[in-house]
């Protein structure tokens, strides 16, 4: 069961999201019972580290441990102050003119890894995060940010039409040549 928690912990930590029970038992290829107790087994061994294990009913998900509570909200207060930058900026006009995409699509479409600029993002509520109809996490704009934008539907943004198509025909040949 060891091996299996820590699989489980480094999936989470990989996402940096929930995980259903369900993809869970999926990715490990293990039944209900082996879950739970592999579960049990990674909570009890985190109890002495920075992080915890929240399990509801049908999620999983590393979180910061309570006694870091002040030292993360120091830092949270710290990156609010900066300004989003280009990389921002980049990152959320894709995410508004995609609407829900994936980590992996933005990280494509950018050419880099965006991790630390979601999670800024997220931080600032900007953009949130969640699972999409087929299990996969996704992030989209916030309704924050489309008041902040000044708009009410997503295709008040500028050149909407233009700029979706412009972005899908990219996506399109970048998945072309990947298969290549």
């Amino acid at each position: 069961m060891e091996q299996i928690s820590q699989q489980i912990e480094a999936l989470l930590f990989y996402r940096a999201t929930p995980l259903s029970k369900k993809q869970l038992l999926s990715l490990l290829s293990i039944d209900s019972a082996s879950l739970d107790r592999s579960l049990q087994e990674l909570s009890s061994r985190l109890q002495s580290g920075a992080t915890r294990l929240l399990v509801t009913e049908n999620e999983v998900e590393l979180v910061v441990a309570p006694i870091h509570d002040q030292l993360i909200e120091k830092v949270r207060r710290e990156d609010l102050k900066r300004d989003i930058g280009k990389a921002g900026a980049e990152t959320l006009s894709i995410i508004m003119y995609k609407g829900q995409i994936t980590r992996a699509e933005i990280d494509r479409i950018r050419g880099v890894n965006s991790t630390h600029i979601l999670r800024n993002l997220l931080v600032r509520g900007l953009i949130k995060r969640h699972q999409d109809e087929n299990g996969q996490t996704v992030y989209s704009g916030t309704t924050t940010l489309m008041a902040h934008l000044g708009i009410n539907t997503i295709s008040e943004l500028p050149d909407y039409t233009n700029v979706l198509d412009a972005l899908d025909t990219f996506t399109k040949e970048s998945a072309k040549d990947q298969d290549v």
